[in-house]
C-alpha cells in the first residue's frame, strides 16, 4: 500500500509551482502517493493552512518573497513557515529564496530551522529531486550556496531579533518612529534605542532612516 503525502506549494510564480509539481510527481521513490495543494500569495496560503477542514500537510514549500497578507501580519514565506509549525507541528518545511546575504540566511536558519533551505539560483530539476528525497528520509537539505555561507560564517555575530525586524519593516512602509509603538509592543524610548543600535550594527550610525532601510534591504533583512 502506498504512503499518502499531503503537500502544499506556495509561490507567486505559477510556472515555478508547475516545475515543483513535475519534480514531485516524477520522484523515483516507490510507495508514495502525493496530493498537492498550491497557493500564490500569503493570504491564500493563510486561508488554506488555517482552514479547520484542511488535512494536515506533511511537507510545505514556501517561497520567501511573496505578496503579503497585512491584515494577519503575514509578510513572507518565513511567517507562513512559523504559522504552519504552530498549527501543523509535524509538517516539514522547505524554504526557497533568491537571498544570498549571510545575515539573511543566518536569520532564517535561527528563527525557522527549516528542514530544507534552497537558494533559487542553485535550483535545478535534479537538485529539487535530491532535496525532496532527503526530506522524505527525515534528513535536512541545504543547497550548495547555503552550505558555503554557513561554512564562511563561523565568525559572524551580527543578529537581530523579531522586534528589530518589525521596526525595520514599519520604517520601510513609511511609519514614523514616534508611531511605531502603535504597531510594535515597545515603548518609544525602546524603539529609538533599538533603531540607534541597528544603525550602529549596519554601519550607518548618524545616517537617516532612509539610509538605514536601504542598508537593511541590502543585507536582506526586509
Amino acid at each position: 500500500m502506498s504512503k499518502k503525502m499531503n503537500i502544499i506549494i506556495v509561490d507567486d510564480h505559477p510556472f515555478i509551482i508547475e516545475g515543483y509539481k513535475n519534480a514531485i510527481h516524477s520522484y523515483g521513490g516507490s510507495g508514495y502517493e502525493f496530493t498537492i495543494t498550491q497557493a500564490n500569495d500569503c493570504k491564500s496560503a493563510y486561508d488554506i493552512i488555517t482552514n479547520p477542514q484542511t488535512a494536515p500537510f506533511d511537507i510545505a514549500f514556501f517561497d520567501i518573497s511573496m505578496p503579503a497578507y497585512e491584515e494577519k501580519g503575514i509578510h513572507s514565506g518565513e511567517d507562513l513557515a512559523k504559522l504552519i509549525k504552530e498549527v501543523m507541528a509535524d509538517c516539514k518545511v522547505i524554504l526557497l529564496t533568491m537571498h544570498t546575504e549571510l545575515l539573511k540566511i543566518n536569520s532564517i536558519l535561527k528563527s525557522i530551522s527549516p528542514n530544507g533551505l534552497i537558494i533559487k539560483n542553485d535550483l535545478t530539476f535534479d537538485e529539487l529531486l535530491i532535496a525532496f528525497d532527503k526530506i522524505l528520509k527525515n534528513e535536512n537539505y541545504y543547497s550548495q550556496t547555503v552550505v558555503k555561507l554557513i561554512s564562511q560564517s563561523q565568525h559572524e555575530k551580527m543578529e537581530i531579533d523579531p522586534f528589530d525586524k518589525q521596526i525595520l519593516y514599519h520604517l520601510s512602509k513609511g511609519i514614523k518612529t514616534k508611531d511605531i509603538p502603535q504597531y510594535v509592543p515597545l515603548s518609544l524610548s525602546a524603539v529609538e534605542k533599538r533603531k540607534l543600535n541597528l544603525k550602529e550594527m549596519l554601519d550607518v550610525k548618524g545616517s537617516s532612516d532612509i539610509e538605514l532601510i536601504t542598508e537593511a534591504k541590502n543585507k536582506g533583512l526586509i
